[in-house]
């Protein structure tokens, strides 16, 4: 057996000894600085990952009923319509646009309904059905976006 060859090995000739026996049972230093920088990685990544969720979690869990209304319905029946629907627990008018005309208005009396059970979605229902400008409501969830 060769004097240089770790315990239980022999040592062949012409070939350098390598892996842990060539440092005499040390840890190479890059090794160390390898894997702490493995490490911080994966947990740099884990938390970008537990924040992703949280967002997407966050994201699909929003939800929204927007009101249609019959052509020429003026401006105030809407204002009017949407005021009038807006007592609702959990269901709560979105902001309207800052020019409001007969185009930007059209789609923007919208609710939001996130936490609104369907007690309280009905309860929305039956508000907007008492006005004959109300064509209908349609009700969306953020998985119904992309089709």
């Amino acid at each position: 057996m060769a004097a240089c060859a770790p315990a239980g090995r022999t040592k062949l000739t012409g070939v350098a000894v390598s892996g842990w026996g060539a440092t005499r049972g040390r840890r190479p230093a890059a090794g160390v600085a390898g894997v702490a920088a493995l490490a911080a990685g994966l947990a740099a990544g884990l938390v970008m990952t537990v924040a992703g969720c949280a967002k997407f979690d966050s994201a699909l869990g929003q939800q929204w009923a927007t009101v249609s209304f019959q052509a020429n319905t003026s401006i105030a029946t809407m204002l009017q319509v949407r005021t009038a629907c807006s007592h609702i627990p959990n269901v709560r008018a979105e902001a309207l646009p800052r020019q409001r005309s007969s185009v930007t208005m059209t789609g923007a009396v919208t609710y939001r309904t996130d936490n609104a059970s369907d007690a309280q979605l009905a309860q929305l229902q039956q508000c907007l059905q008492r006005f004959p400008s109300v064509a209908g409501i349609n009700f969306q969830d953020s998985g119904d976006s992309g089709s």
